[in-house]
């Protein structure tokens, strides 16, 4: 207890003293830790990226924070998911972009804003401590906006953590801090304050599904009582069937070569699956997803992988004038054979594509987390590891692996 108050009084001492100028020197010893011992809720004068300086590596570099300017934000990140794109740059570089700061599945808390920053990009005020997301950067192409509907996405626009390494280096979301640039850069974000840390690191990829759930309904076949098959269980798999059944969509069979995969995606609303690797050949494997519907083929199909034969299957669980929607080909993943008379006119399939999402889909899909949060969807449980940014490595490696779901780099 003396001791106690001892250090107290010599606390107080030292403040007052340097109130009046007169502050003793510190010891040598003590020096260095108060160096390192920022104040609660001050800026740092630097920030930690994960910068992929060769495939397969990431360094963890120190790059000065620029000034903020009247149109610019910065944000304290919280946390990122690792995207299928991430391991694809990670692994072989197929944007060419190294040396790159990545991530894109971000989120944090703003820490510092311009002066002409006063809303989101849909509108909705903005303060510092709000959490928020970032989207598409329309630099190149202005013609897109909120309302763009599903005329046009997002696909061509630039992104942060795919963004070419420059001077402001704070690019990606893979960091202690990003840099979000204002005016004519072109950015885009969102103010998410109302929903918790892994909600919001769920948000791009959520909007992936969203889009093609939206694109699914142009053409007239998904309606709440359709027959419906989700081939692929990985996590873009995964939240196409909780993006369904949050619609009302019951009638949902998974289609999976993973048990533990397809054990959750009935979690995740499925009523029924089928283990490929259960049957011998495509005709086998439709018949058992036919069995599934009760002696019916589906009425619309979503492939969510990128395997070319994958793609040549699906056709085979639809029925005459149904339909489907492609999306597992983000990158070239190469051709498939199918039998155009056989797969695609005789049965007269609607067919339509998907890639990344609207403007209005990122906003749809804050109200989809909700959603699926209330009727009891374990959307947290998609992220199965966690690592902090210095075990980036470790992070991507993980997600090539594939042995987890999602995979997210959360800071301290």
């Amino acid at each position: 207890m003396d001791m106690n108050n001892v250090n107290i009084e010599e606390i107080v001492k030292q403040v007052l003293a340097g109130m009046a100028g007169t502050a003793p020197a510190a010891s040598a010893s003590a020096a260095p830790a108060a160096l390192a011992a920022a104040p609660a809720g001050a800026i740092p004068k630097t920030a930690h990226v994960a910068v992929l300086t060769e495939k397969e590596h990431f360094d963890i570099k120190e790059y000065p924070i620029p000034a903020i300017g009247d149109d610019d934000i910065l944000v304290k990140v919280e946390g990122c998911g690792v995207c299928g794109t991430d391991a694809h740059e990670f692994k072989r570089d197929p944007f060419n972009l190294i040396p790159v700061a990545l991530g894109h599945e971000g989120t944090g808390e703003i820490v510092a804003m311009g002066k002409n920053v006063k809303t989101d990009t849909a509108g909705k005020p903005v303060k510092i401590g709000d959490k928020v997301v970032t989207c598409m950067i329309f630099k190149d192409d202005p013609e897109i906006t909120m309302f763009d509907l599903n005329k046009k996405n997002v696909g061509g626009a630039d992104v942060y953590g795919l963004l070419p390494d420059d001077d402001i280096h704070l690019n990606g979301w893979f960091s202690d801090y990003i840099f979000i640039r204002g005016g004519e850069f072109g950015s885009t974000f969102f103010n998410v304050s109302d929903l918790d840390l892994d909600s919001r690191i769920l948000i791009e990829p959520c909007a992936v599904l969203v889009h093609a759930v939206e694109r699914a309904k142009t053409t007239g076949i998904l309606r709440f009582n359709s027959r419906v098959v989700v081939q692929g269980c990985g996590p873009i798999g995964l939240i196409c069937i909780a993006v369904l059944r949050t619609m009302g969509i019951e009638n949902i069979c998974a289609v999976d070569g993973n048990q533990q995969r397809l054990d959750f995606a009935k979690r995740m609303g499925a009523t029924m699956s089928v283990n490929f690797m259960e049957h011998k050949g495509i005709e086998a494997l439709s018949e058992a997803v036919k069995d599934q519907f009760g002696g019916h083929l589906a009425d619309f199909a979503f492939q969510c992988t990128g395997s070319p034969v994958a793609h040549a299957n699906i056709y085979k669980f639809i029925r005459n004038g149904g339909g489907l929607c492609e999306l597992g080909f983000f990158i070239n993943g190469g051709d498939a054979t199918i039998n155009p008379h056989f797969d695609i006119c005789s049965k007269e399939i609607t067919i339509v594509g998907s890639w990344v999402y609207t403007l209005r889909d990122y906003v749809t899909t804050f109200d989809f987390l909700k959603r699926a949060n209330a009727i009891g969807l374990p959307m947290s449980e998609l992220i199965t590891d966690k690592y902090p940014l210095e075990e980036i490595n470790e992070a991507l490696k993980k997600n090539l692996a594939m042995t987890g779901l999602k995979i997210a780099v959360v800071n301290k």
